[in-house]
């Protein structure tokens, strides 16, 4: 698929489909449709009460669409409990357009001034498309999850697209749903007009001083 384009990509994901890589080094993608897929219910995300008080701490700096591309860079490098990743060079150009055109965005997280963690994904109608997250220190990436909540719940969004479930994901509330309802969910959401807000106005952070602060 060396001739994919942003425009075709997003046709693709508004048909359930989203690309990946063998490896980094594999310069080819293929088109993923899962059987179960994996969404983050955003009306019943749960929060860990240990997590919930490390969140009141607020030890990191959160941003968002700061750094797309720091955050991109990030989530592909490899660390010793992740020896490979799917995230190519296409992939890399390919997500980066998307940001430039206002179609995809980033969470970051910062500690002294230095990006430890984020996520960034791609936004279509009421449906946001979680791609991939890192962190360099424990609960980055677990913070730049529950941020990114908060600014999709404030903005309408109806679906969070987690594309598989993992036992990190798991916690908060991820399930695994059959390809035909997530279908379903997905073209109720893409009628559905969200907004990724990037700074959150007091309705938005209100949202998240709930999130963290309700036992």
């Amino acid at each position: 698929m060396s001739d994919l384009t942003p425009d075709l990509l997003l046709r693709a994901y508004a048909a359930g489909l989203f690309p990946m890589a063998e490896s980094a080094e594999d310069p080819e993608l293929f088109w993923v449709d899962p059987v179960r897929r994996g969404v983050l219910p955003l009306d019943s995300f749960h929060l860990p009460k240990r997590f919930r008080r490390t969140l009141r701490q607020g030890r990191f700096e959160v941003t968002a669409d700061h750094d797309f591309a720091a955050v991109m860079k990030g989530c592909a490098e490899r660390t010793p409990t992740r020896k490979s990743t799917w995230i190519n060079t296409q992939i890399i150009r390919l997500y980066r357009d998307l940001h430039a055109g206002g179609a995809a965005h980033s969470v970051e997280c910062w500690l002294d001034g230095e990006l430890v963690g984020g996520l960034y994904g791609v936004s279509l109608g009421g449906a946001f498309f979680g791609e991939s997250m890192f962190s360099r220190v424990p609960d980055a990436s677990k913070t730049a999850l529950v941020h990114l909540v908060a600014r999709l719940r404030r903005g309408g969004y109806q679906l969070l697209d987690t594309q598989f479930v993992t036992q990190h994901l798991t916690r908060f509330g991820a399930i695994e749903i059959p390809r035909r309802d997530y279908r379903k969910r997905l073209e109720a959401a893409l009628s559905v007009h969200a907004e990724f807000y990037r700074e959150l106005d007091p309705e938005g952070a209100a949202i998240l001083h709930s999130m963290i602060h309700t036992s």
